[in-house]
């Protein structure tokens, strides 16, 4: 869809005077040498990536070396800076001058939090970040439809759920003090904050090196207590417990972090979904019609195995996160009241197995960037009474404005409805148990079934060719969701209450 001329007059305009500022930022673009900047330009070449995915890969892997030193600095003001200092260092490697976009965000929020009463900054900050976000998006498409560029956009989503999850801590934090009842807050009360952290810790969360790429977005207490040493120690400097060796923890993501790479370089290589040389402007490969003159469970089944690979480039770089955080320790959960070690889950973001044998929706969201749907359950859906328009219309805006988002989104509530009847009519005849036959493993294959088909729109972005995916699948999955709505909750009884 094309707009009208005096708005792409109005926005070419306005893009070319922000543009023009561009030559007073670049000299803020001082962490990275040229030497550096030559060496991964020939490394991109030689291995055949673009010289952007070879810079945000090479900073990933960086955040192992980088956690190892970190875990070796003194807990206090030194590992803020270090953390602050490595995390702008990778901004600018990978984005070059956008890196300022995030610094903006930190110090206009700063100083939000500065200025303003808490009780407002819980509305205007949120507003303020998604505002900032959803500009970057809108401006990403208006420059490249369809096209894909490693832009500013990544990291300002996870920045954006790190001070919007601020904003309510530190509101949470006035509550509690003033001893006000609010459902929500006590909720939250282990991530309140009484005050708001000085600015070198700030930065030092905003910027974090292990999380400013490709998060987790762990909440601000998780990145204190990790660098002041109060996730070890207790008031008195002594130890909280004995410290579980932290090598399994990192190492596993580390290895199933190059598995994925492995597993997405083939599939991607051998299934694409989209046209190699010029998926922008080239008819996706599984709407040529030369591939549509295949059966429809052949071409179903090689969307299936191409989805399961793009997937993979996720998993990549949640996982080589989640171990670049365990090095250090940030991912630890520390000790409960007998000092007994917790685990490591805080940077875990992806349960690849639990996600791709999912029984139901829930399940599947649950799995999936957890701690965005964490961000979601507690910033969104106990904040406005448990309205799951409100988190499905916020993680739509945090996506972006492609119209495939909207038609998955739109969808996700026919699988919801379909788990929701399914529990209450079907599964009380059948043994429980998510691997039990034959409805649990009946729940796995459906869901998978269904849900590979739904997300489709997430790949292919565009409403023409979102609607064409769907159709060449003659929407057999809302098909088959309406279909089996109707008939269980027409033809089987419900369950009889067991008697006491």
């Amino acid at each position: 869809m094309s707009l009208p001329v005096f708005m792409t007059d109005f926005l070419d305009s306005s893009l070319e005077a922000i543009y023009s500022l561009q030559p007073y930022l670049e000299p803020t673009v001082v962490l990275v040498p040229d030497f550096v900047t030559e060496q991964i330009a020939a490394l991109a070449d030689a291995i055949g990536f673009d010289v952007p995915t070879c810079s945000f890969t090479l900073a990933l892997f960086a955040g192992y070396p980088l956690g190892l030193i970190m875990a070796g600095l003194p807990y206090g003001p030194v590992r803020h800076f270090f953390s602050l200092l490595l995390g702008a260092f990778m901004l600018q490697l990978t984005t070059g001058v956008q890196w300022i976009h995030q610094l903006i965000t930190s110090l206009v929020v700063y100083g939000m939090f500065l200025v303003l009463p808490r009780k407002v900054n819980r509305i205007l900050v949120p507003v303020f970040l998604m505002s900032y976000c959803v500009l970057g998006h809108l401006h990403r498409q208006y420059i490249n439809y369809l096209g894909w560029d490693l832009d500013f956009t990544g990291a300002q989503m996870v920045i954006t759920q790190k001070l919007y999850m601020m904003a309510y801590n530190l509101y949470d934090g006035q509550v509690l003090a003033q001893g006000k009842e609010e459902r929500a807050s006590k909720k939250c009360k282990q991530f309140a904050l009484e005050k708001v952290p000085d600015l070198l810790s700030f930065l030092g969360y905003t910027f974090c090196f292990s999380t400013v790429l490709a998060g987790p977005a762990y909440e601000f207490s998780t990145y204190q207590q990790a660098c002041d040493g109060s996730l070890m120690l207790d008031s008195n400097g002594k130890p909280k417990g004995t410290p579980p060796s932290n090598f399994w923890p990192t190492l596993k993501p580390f290895l199933t972090s190059l598995l994925n790479m492995g597993v997405f370089v083939f599939v991607s290589t051998n299934f694409p979904l989209l046209d190699t040389i010029d998926p922008k402007n080239n008819t996706p490969v599984v709407l040529t019609e030369e591939f549509l003159a295949n059966p429809w469970i052949y071409r179903y089944m090689y969307t299936w195995v191409g989805l399961i690979g793009i997937r993979q480039k996720y998993y990549f770089a949640w996982k080589n996160a989640e171990g670049s955080n365990n090095i250090w320790y940030a991912g630890f959960e520390g000790f409960d009241e007998k000092g007994n070690a917790k685990g490591f889950e805080n940077a875990n973001n992806m349960d690849i197995i639990a996600f791709e044998t999912a029984p139901d929706t829930q399940t599947l969201t649950r799995q999936w960037n957890k701690k965005t749907s964490l961000w979601l359950t507690r910033y969104v859906y106990i904040r406005t009474g448990g309205s799951l328009i409100a988190v499905y219309s916020m993680s739509a805006f945090w996506h972006g404005f492609y119209p495939g988002y909207y038609m998955f989104f739109l969808s996700v509530p026919l699988m919801t409805f379909c788990d929701r009847i399914a529990k209450k009519r079907l599964s009380p005849y059948f043994p429980k148990g998510k691997w039990s036959f034959p409805y649990g493993i009946a729940s796995i294959i459906a869901t998978s079934f269904v849900v590979e088909y739904m997300i489709t729109p997430f790949v292919f972005l565009a409403a023409d060719r979102s609607w064409a995916v769907y159709k060449s699948n003659y929407f057999f999955g809302h098909i088959l969701c309406v279909v089996f709505y109707i008939f269980v909750s027409t033809f089987v009884p419900k369950p009889k209450k067991k008697e006491a």
